[in-house]
C-alpha cells in the first residue's frame, strides 16, 4: 500500500504540474498568434489542440507519481464526490492548482512580453469572448487571419459545451487509469490523457474554447487582468462555463464511469 502524500507534497506537485500545463497551453496560443517568426497562417486550431494535449502529458509525467497530477479542480472535486479522494485533501490540491496556473501565466507573459505589448495585451490567457483562440467561435472578425466573419455561440451554449467536454475528460481519465479495464501498457497513461485533452479540443472545443479546467481558466484570467488585458471579467461568463460548467461536467463523467461502466468491467485474475 503506497504512502499517502502530505499536503505539502500535494501543493508543490500541483503547483509545478499546473504551471507546466499553462506554460505549454497558453504558451502555444501566444506562440502561434504573436511570435514574429510565424506568419498569421500559423494560427491553427489543430496546433492549439496538440499543444494543450502535449502540455497535459508532460505535466502528468512530471508530478503524477506524487499527487496523481490532477492539475484541474474539476478532476479533484469529481474524485472527492465519487469517494476516490478524501475531502480533507481537496484544499491542498486546489491551492496548488490555482497558484500553479497563475505562475504558468506569468511565465508565458515573461516569454512573450514584447509581442503581447505590441499587440495591445490581447487575451491569450483564458477562454470565452475576446480570447484569441475563441474569437472565431464568438463572432469576431479575424481580419488579421482571414478577414471572414463566422458564427456565434452564446454563453448558454458554451456552458453546455463545458459540461459535456469535462464529462468526457473525466470519463476518459477514469477509463485510462483503471487497471481492471483495458488500460494502457507501460507508462503510457500520461500520454493518453494528453491525447484525450487534444481529442476534446478537436471535436468539442470550438464552442467554448474547452477550458474543461477551472484553474486553467480563472487564474490566467486574473493574471491577464493584472497585466492590462481588458474585458476578462465582463458579464458572468468567467464563473459560468469554465468554472461551474466544468465542475458539473467532471462530476457527471466520474459518476458515469462509476455507475455505468465500472460495474460491467470483468474482474481479472483468480477465483
Amino acid at each position: 500500500m503506497s504512502e499517502e502524500p502530505s499536503d505539502k507534497a500535494i501543493i508543490i506537485a500541483e503547483i509545478i504540474g499546473t504551471a507546466i500545463l499553462i506554460l505549454g497551453g497558453d504558451g502555444v496560443v501566444a506562440n502561434v498568434a504573436l511570435a514574429p517568426r510565424l506568419a498569421p497562417q500559423a494560427y491553427n486550431w489543430l496546433l492549439i489542440a496538440f499543444g494543450w494535449g502535449f502540455a497535459v502529458a508532460m505535466a502528468v509525467y512530471a508530478v503524477g507519481g506524487i499527487s496523481g497530477a490532477h492539475i484541474n479542480p474539476a478532476v479533484t472535486i469529481a474524485q472527492a464526490v465519487n469517494g476516490d479522494l478524501p475531502w480533507r485533501k481537496v484544499p491542498a490540491y486546489l491551492v496548488g492548482q490555482f497558484i500553479g496556473a497563475f505562475l504558468g501565466a506569468a511565465g508565458v507573459y515573461a516569454v512573450y512580453y514584447e509581442g503581447l505589448k505590441a499587440a495591445g495585451m490581447p487575451n491569450v490567457w483564458c477562454t470565452g469572448p475576446g480570447s484569441i483562440i475563441n474569437k472565431a467561435a464568438w463572432g469576431y472578425t479575424l481580419s488579421e487571419i482571414s478577414g471572414k466573419y463566422v458564427g456565434h455561440f452564446s454563453t448558454a451554449n458554451a456552458f453546455v459545451a463545458e459540461i459535456i467536454g469535462t464529462m468526457v475528460l473525466l470519463l476518459g481519465v477514469y477509463a485510462i487509469t483503471d487497471r481492471e479495464n483495458i488500460g494502457p501498457g507501460s507508462n503510457m497513461a500520461p500520454w493518453l490523457i494528453g491525447m484525450l485533452v487534444g481529442s476534446i479540443g478537436f471535436s468539442l472545443g470550438g464552442t467554448s474554447g474547452y477550458a474543461i479546467n477551472p484553474a486553467r481558466d480563472l487564474s490566467p484570467r486574473i493574471f491577464g487582468t493584472l497585466v492590462g488585458t481588458k474585458g476578462l471579467f465582463t458579464g458572468w461568463y468567467w464563473i459560468g462555463p469554465p468554472v461551474i460548467g466544468a465542475i458539473i461536467g467532471g462530476i457527471l463523467g466520474a459518476w458515469i464511469y462509476k455507475y455505468l461502466v465500472k460495474p460491467f468491467v470483468p474482474k481479472r485474475g483468480g477465483a
